[in-house]
């Protein structure tokens, strides 16, 4: 996985990119949010600030 490639995108762009490569679960998240510490390997999770991505990673 390029995490790379999502970096500016929009979320609904990100989502969808996501999906066409097969990801089954995505979670987009706010900076700072809460997250839980259970590691998934099905799961993409997409950080957004300002509607766009800032930050991506697997888990």
């Amino acid at each position: 996985m390029d995490e790379d490639e999502y970096l500016g995108l929009t979320g609904e762009q990100a989502e969808r990119l996501a999906a066409e490569r097969g990801w089954r679960t995505v979670r987009v998240l706010a900076p700072g949010a809460l997250v839980t510490l259970e590691y998934r390997e099905d799961r993409l999770n997409l950080q957004l600030r300002d509607g766009r991505v800032e930050r991506c990673w697997q888990g």
